[in-house]
């Protein structure tokens, strides 16, 4: 009994061996993508390696919307995004207008989004201002005194030198003097009212003004010297922005009747924390350039915008709310015009509180790779691009200095060569037919189309 007993035993444990045998033989051989040896750490030590590859006919590469190019050497920032916004700019965008003198509101000339030109009427006022009244009372008076000397001293010289004394005429030319020093004081007193050359002169003549009119001012002046305008039409400057008074309002003088507005010269505030404070002003001192993303901007139906962007001064307070300080970058801005009604009106491309993204540049990445940020997908750790040859992508992994929502910075380590041709974007959907083909266990060097066909290796 007891040899039949260990008889059986060994006959248990031979079945139990020979079942772990064929489990891992059929574990080996027969299910896809497994291996008994461990794989090797990189593509290129694995023996008899071959790259993993995508056949894509011209039909899916135009599906996926698929472009090429080759690979450049260049010079790359990285960069910090700070939030901002479009902002008028301070003494420059805006111009209040103001009433010369005591009156009331008789006629409004220009309404809110007309555009004038420097001199157009904009209000007419009645004047209630004694002073002004007592002004040209006295303008009159001094403008007949001097007739009255004019004609004094004529009959004088008319006379003869020896008939009366020298000291009577020179009594006279005085006394004119003094007269046109007068006149010329209230002349100007008038003109500072408001009051045009033509509107004095005839003062002077004794016709007293009752209303003057109020004009759009002369251009503002930029630091750099040249008039702010508007472009296209060059001939229209001010856009009527607001309205601060209605018919029959009673003005004192000074008082703020409507604000003119020109936004041909703008600021972009970026919002930053005091931590960023040092890189950007590092940006600041070497006039590093800003790239700047427009929110709700559409480039293609303007024309392009030439002009680069630099910090020119950081704010030296922070906000008590939002904890950040103000940056400011100029912004020469772009409009277009059209005729309704007969009247002119002006759209602009950038808009006070218009959102904007900045890229801040804090350090340069020289001989590197710039590829649009859907040419590198990831996987965990891992970065890949696409090579294309023909029909055919391979994918390769690459080591990333710096991405952004826009672009990405790979490495220049001979991963990727200058010349190669890559694939700039659409790389997602190539990796996830990669892994496709990996899931339906297609050994690696098989071509897969993007309609799920599979074909031998080339």
């Amino acid at each position: 009994m007891a040899l039949v007993r260990f008889l059986r035993g060994l006959l248990v444990v031979a079945a139990l061996g020979g079942l772990l045998a064929v489990a891992v033989w059929f574990r080996g051989g027969w299910l896809p993508g497994s291996s008994a040896a461990p794989a090797a750490s990189t593509a290129e030590e694995r023996p008899g390696w071959q790259p993993e590859i995508l056949e894509l006919s011209p039909q899916a590469r135009q599906n996926l919307g698929l472009v090429s190019r080759p690979v450049k050497l260049s010079n790359s920032w990285r960069s910090i995004i700070v939030p901002g916004e479009i902002m008028d700019r301070p003494g420059l965008s805006d111009r209040g207008v103001t009433s010369p003198a005591v009156g009331v509101v008789t006629q409004i000339h220009a309404f809110a989004g007309d555009t004038v030109r420097p001199g157009d009427t904009l209000f007419t006022l009645r004047l209630l201002s004694e002073y002004i009244h007592n002004t040209q009372s006295e303008l009159f008076k001094v403008t007949r005194d001097i007739e009255l000397e004019t004609e004094k001293r004529q009959r004088l010289t008319q006379i003869g030198e020896g008939a009366i004394p020298q000291v009577r005429i020179i009594e006279v030319d005085q006394q004119l003097r003094r007269l046109q020093a007068a006149s010329e004081s209230y002349r100007q007193d008038l003109l500072t009212r408001g009051l045009s050359l033509e509107q004095i002169a005839q003062v002077a003549g004794g016709s007293f003004v009752a209303s003057v009119d109020v004009v759009a001012p002369p251009p503002i002046a930029s630091p750099s010297g040249l008039a702010v305008d508007a472009s296209p039409p060059s001939d229209i400057v001010y856009e009527v922005q607001d309205l601060k008074v209605d018919l029959g309002t009673q003005v004192q003088a000074g008082q703020l009747l409507g604000v003119l507005s020109n936004h041909g010269s703008l600021f972009i505030a970026g919002h930053a924390f005091k931590r960023e404070a040092t890189p950007l002003e590092r940006a600041a001192q070497g006039q590093w350039p800003i790239r700047v993303e427009f929110a709700e901007d559409d480039p293609t139906a303007w024309p392009p915008l030439d002009q680069s962007f630099e910090i020119r001064h950081l704010s030296n307070t922070i906000d008590p709310m939002s904890r950040t300080f103000d940056f400011f970058v100029p912004l020469t801005n772009q409009s277009r015009s059209y005729e309704q009604e007969g009247k002119t009106f002006v759209v602009w491309r950038f808009r006070p509180g218009q959102r904007v993204r900045l890229h801040v540049p804090v350090e340069e990445l020289k001989d590197v790779i710039v590829l649009p940020a859907a040419a590198v997908v990831r996987e965990g750790p891992e970065a890949y691009v696409f090579r294309q040859n023909g029909d055919l992508f391979d994918r390769r992994p690459v080591r990333v200095l710096h991405e952004d929502r826009l672009d990405v910075t790979i490495a220049n380590d001979g991963s990727v060569a200058p010349g190669w041709y890559l694939a700039q974007g659409s790389a997602a959907s190539l990796n996830r037919v990669l892994k496709a083909q990996a899931a339906s266990g297609t050994p690696v060097g098989v071509h897969v189309h993007a309609d799920g066909t599979v074909h031998g290796a080339h």
